[in-house]
């Protein structure tokens, strides 16, 4: 019954296409955690104080090893449209699901990649329905990897991406990829290399009049919103684009707390012909706005910053691909750890080193290699692959070390 539905719209369109990617990997993740006391603390007046007697207990491993998907492009099944309208109008849809080819758990249950309905002449386009936000395009794009495997730039992780229960690491953006419920308009493809979008997504919450009426639950008022917008310029070798997005991540209406994330990044990739080069600025800003009644209102708890950088290229060489890329990522608390506002330990932050090779047996089907390695210090914990770390009174997390040898084919 699904195939002969599928024949139907077939049958009433322009042109439909059956699309995907099936992509496997044996992969490998590890996380390394290290006892980082060496006997000397600090009290609330940031005295050290010194233990002579405690001994060091080294470190502690997590690891894991077996077969995966997506280590080079996103495995995926879509179907995807488009009806001639007539006087330069078109109508198009497009379902693409994720998939789990690994274990074929997950198939086509749901379009939760993209799922959308468009209207697009000479205006541009109009795009209904969940798809990637702004502020996520230049993570991606202007990453070696393109967000794929254990090479995926430490922004992009840092932010919530391909993170466990996909609220991520930095204020449970559960829209710092996609975003359901939006309204999203690109400009048209002849403006000289200029191009852009910008798109709304509806919180879909109920409101209560009056105010009181309001269920006392959390995250009921205005979580889920968004706003962004990204636009930019290609030309020749030349690709550069600026993103802004505001993310509603949680909110509490009887305390007039609402939490938001605002992300603003600036990415940028050159074509040389021997080489190509990559970069990205990115800050991510959890700020919790409070309007009720405190000693000061309106104002704001501080805000927690996420600022990071990537730097990448890629190498082509023969039927090959060389890729590799460097990132960094910082946060900044606004907190101090002692009663003089000394930051005994300094704000966390982590660096990643990914190395890779492609090398493509035709336009469709390739072979490839990643390896890579993330560094923490003052007490971050992102990982490769999400592996988790040990981490208690003793243990910090450190390193984290992960590989995808795979093949992709695309049809």
């Amino acid at each position: 019954m699904a195939a002969l539905a599928v024949a139907g719209v077939a049958s009433a369109q322009s042109s439909v296409t059956l699309f995907g990617v099936v992509d496997a990997s044996i992969s490998g993740y590890s996380s390394t955690s290290r006892d980082m006391y060496n006997g000397v603390s600090y009290n609330a007046f940031g005295v050290p104080m010194y233990n002579p007697f405690y001994v060091n207990q080294g470190r502690v491993k997590t690891s894991k090893t077996g077969m995966a998907n997506s280590g080079y492009n996103s495995s995926r099944l879509g179907f995807r449209g488009t009806e001639d309208l007539g006087g330069g109008l078109a109508a198009s849809f497009w379902l693409e699901a994720p998939t789990t080819n690994d274990d074929g758990a997950t198939g086509v249950s749901t379009f939760a990649r993209r799922s959308t309905v468009s209207l697009s002449g000479g205006f541009g386009e109009v795009r209904l329905g969940r798809d990637y936000t702004p502020t996520f395009w230049n993570d991606t794009v202007f990453d070696p990897f393109g967000t794929n495997g254990v090479g995926t730039n430490l922004i992009s992780t840092a932010n919530g991406f391909n993170t466990a229960g996909g609220a991520g690491d930095f204020g449970g953006n559960l829209t710092s990829t996609r975003a359901s419920n939006s309204i999203g308009y690109f400009l048209p493809p002849n403006l000289g290399g200029f191009y852009g979008q910008v798109m709304y997504a509806f919180h879909e919450k109920t409101k209560y009049s009056p105010g009181l009426a309001t269920p006392d639950v959390a995250d009921n008022s205005r979580a889920g919103r968004y706003v962004g917008g990204r636009f930019g310029y290609a030309n020749g070798p030349l690709d550069v684009a600026l993103a802004y997005g505001s993310s509603t991540v949680g909110d509490d209406f009887y305390a007039g707390v609402t939490n938001k994330v605002n992300t603003l990044n600036l990415g940028a990739s050159y074509d040389f012909g021997p080489a190509k080069l990559f970069g990205e600025l990115s800050q991510a800003k959890l700020k919790t706005d409070i309007d009720g009644n405190f000693i000061v209102q309106p104002g704001s708890v501080p805000s927690t910053k996420l600022n990071g950088w990537l730097l990448g290229v890629t190498v082509p060489v023969g039927a090959g691909l060389i890729r590799a890329s460097y990132s960094a990522v910082k946060y900044k608390t606004g907190h101090s750890d002692d009663l003089f506002f000394n930051d005994q330990r300094g704000n966390p932050k982590a660096n990643k080193l990914a190395l890779g090779y492609v090398h493509n047996l035709s336009k469709r089907t390739a072979l490839y290699a990643t390896v890579a390695r993330v560094s923490n210090k003052n007490g971050a914990s992102l990982s490769v692959g999400n592996q988790p770390y040990i981490s208690n009174s003793v243990f910090t997390p450190k390193n984290s070390t992960g590989y995808d040898f795979g093949i992709r084919h695309a049809f």
